[in-house]
């Protein structure tokens, strides 16, 4: 045998402006070319997505001896542009953004498996574009794979490829063949969307991969006790409610610090023993609906959970818990026949026993486990339970949908790229603890198109540019929220995040949740005809009952010339400024649909 940590390299995608790519690459430790060694490919191009092709790349052993293989790069892609944009939507704990521009130097390596002790998982997708072009690679299997899917420019040339890291070096004998999982690329115009939207089409035609479609009440405008932080009471929830309908807000959710602690999921003594049921009669009789907070596969290591059931504990391999660090908590194992059951019965108490209406599910620890290596989860090898891990949200799902059929399911991986592998499982998205305006916005596009059906929540106003941006919550189709307190702030609250319900906020919030109410773009269908990077200002359009909205964002416009995309030419067009304290209309021409605004922030219309 040659004793040889090989890597297994086939370039075997495509070059954008780059000329030919590399030849294939049999590389043995010393980087030098390993000979005896072919590759082949099986690909088709499937009719219902223009542009995709589906491949799977096969290296076979054609030399004597057996050969140790350390890894394998397939679907090697180079995009030669001095202007590049991209969208790697992978976990890091820094909660990067998922669209980027990819400078000179770049580099992110795009492991799908675990970053960090409590994040990792993403959707294996990497589109790079210019203002000509977009290529995209990644894998279309039934679950994720861990894969490492890195992105690095050298010059003006940018690379992305797929590498599968084996732990334990696979001994390829004489004859014998190793293929790479099934993979994809994807040709065309714009940015990311066309090809997530083919991403997901393929799923779904080949593995019954199901995208979710919201419940009407998924839509509606959310209150969120958060501004109450941990120490909130029963009383400024209730005090509150008064409020939250005069100025129009159709759900209530109770957030972190009800319960004793993670895992001990039952109501701490500060709420009492009636206090969530009391909570949810109130929030009903004023007409609203009720949402928890939970945060699933967590348990506090000093909790009554783990006591009474060590046996669902997800176990490393070296035979430690694996940690939640945000949460100072350890993981449940998301296939462990005893942590579905635990889940089961708090599920029941939340939707039965205390009679709310819904779910946000919240943390980090959501989007991915490290592999399980405990005996009682029953695996055939220890990374079954990052392949499997959706099976967990299945679980709540069905558990909730026999309680209340429809409610609203909520997932929020506190800013991870999400696992796009428990889509089904959920029915409202969310912006995610967004770190400005530009991910609320950004991550809205990528939902829409991997699931355009799915519900969007913008998650708590606050949380925007200036803590007011409500054009960056509404013109995207994203549904509004806040955090208010009122009327007096607790005094364990964060005095200065913007929570209060001062005189001017007010004034804001009765005029922009009309706004949202009345034109209900959340419903609408996202519309992908403007590019990240290439398209200035940054666009997004909108579709619902008959009419188009735009909407436009730079810090400041100064009336350059704009198109209004998708409208057909010969017709005539009523623009209105909706937005604006005094609404403006105008007519254009569909034949020469361009506009010349002058703006500060954003522009709002709708085109009919």
């Amino acid at each position: 045998m040659r004793r040889v940590i090989a890597i297994f390299s086939a370039s075997l995608v495509l070059a954008a402006c780059c000329g030919t790519l590399p030849k294939d690459r049999l590389l043995g430790p010393d980087g030098k070319p390993l000979a005896g060694i072919s590759v082949s490919v099986s690909e088709t191009s499937p009719e219902a997505f223009p542009g995709m092709t589906v491949r799977v790349v096969t290296f076979k052993n054609e030399g004597r001896e057996a050969v140790e293989v350390g890894a394998m790069e397939t679907s090697r892609t180079c995009f030669k542009s001095r202007k590049l944009w991209s969208l790697q939507p992978m976990t890091y704990e820094d909660r990067r953004d998922w669209v980027k521009p990819v400078g000179p130097g770049f580099h992110q390596d795009n492991y799908l498996g675990m970053s960090a002790s409590d994040y990792g998982g993403g959707t294996p997708v990497v589109s790079l574009w210019n203002a000509e072009r977009s290529l995209s690679i990644g894998l279309v299997e039934p679950c994720l794979r861990i894969v490492s899917m890195p992105v690095t420019r050298r010059g003006s040339v940018t690379t992305a490829l797929i590498r599968r890291d084996f732990e334990t070096p696979v001994e390829l004998q004489p004859g014998e063949t190793l293929s790479s999982y099934c993979e994809f690329s994807f040709e065309g115009h714009g940015d990311f969307f066309d090809a997530l939207r083919a991403f997901s089409g393929y799923l779904q035609t080949a593995y019954g991969f199901e995208a979710p479609v919201s419940p009407d009440e998924a839509y509606d405008p959310v209150w969120c006790a958060w501004g109450y932080e941990r120490q909130f009471t029963v009383d400024e929830v209730i005090g509150t409610l008064p409020k939250v309908v005069e100025l129009g807000f159709k759900w209530v959710d109770v957030d972190d610090g009800f319960q004793i602690c993670e895992g001990d999921w039952q109501a701490n003594d500060r709420i009492g023993p009636d206090g969530m049921r009391r909570m949810t009669d109130a929030i009903h009789a004023a007409g609203l609906k009720a949402k928890l907070w939970w945060a699933p596969l967590l348990a506090d290591s000093t909790s009554r959970a783990v006591a009474e059931h060590p046996e669902m504990m997800l176990i490393q391999k070296d035979g430690s818990h694996e940690f939640v660090s945000w949460w100072d908590s350890w993981y449940l194992s998301p296939v462990n026949p005893a942590s579905w059951k635990f889940t089961e019965e708090v599920v029941d108490m939340f939707l039965r026993d205390w009679g709310f209406d819904g779910f946000k599910m919240d943390g980090q620890q959501l989007n991915l486990s490290a592999p399980d290596y405990n005996p009682a989860s029953g695996l055939a090898y220890p990374e079954e339970a990052q392949e499997r891990h959706p099976e967990y949200f299945r679980r709540i799902y069905k558990r909730a949908n026999e309680i209340k059929p429809g409610c609203v399911l909520q997932i929020c991986p506190c800013g991870c790229a999400i696992n796009c592998y428990y889509l089904p499982w959920m029915n409202q998205a969310v912006a995610s603890d967004p770190t400005s305006s530009f991910q609320i916005r950004m991550k809205r596009k990528v939902y829409a198109a991997l699931c355009p059906d799915l519900a969007y929540y913008a998650d708590h106003v606050e949380l925007s540019d200036g803590g007011l941006d409500f054009p960056s919550q509404i013109g995207v189709g994203g549904i509004i929220g806040t955090k208010f307190t009122w009327p007096q702030p607790n005094p364990y609250a964060e005095q200065n995040g913007g929570s209060i319900l001062t005189p001017e906020k007010e004034a804001l919030l009765r005029k922009w949740v009309p706004i949202y109410t009345d034109k209900m773009l959340s419903k609408g269908r996202y519309l992908g005809l403007y590019s990240y990077g290439f398209d200035v200002p940054e666009a997004h359009v909108i579709e619902k009952d008959g009419a188009m909205y735009y909407a436009f964002y730079a810090p400041s416009w100064k009336g350059g010339a704009i198109e209004l995309r998708g409208l057909e030419a010969g017709r005539k067009y009523a623009v209105t400024e909706y937005t604006a304290d005094e609404p403006r209309s105008y007519e254009i021409d569909g034949s020469n649909p361009v506009i010349n605004p002058v703006f500060e922030g954003n522009y709002l219309i709708e085109v009919k």
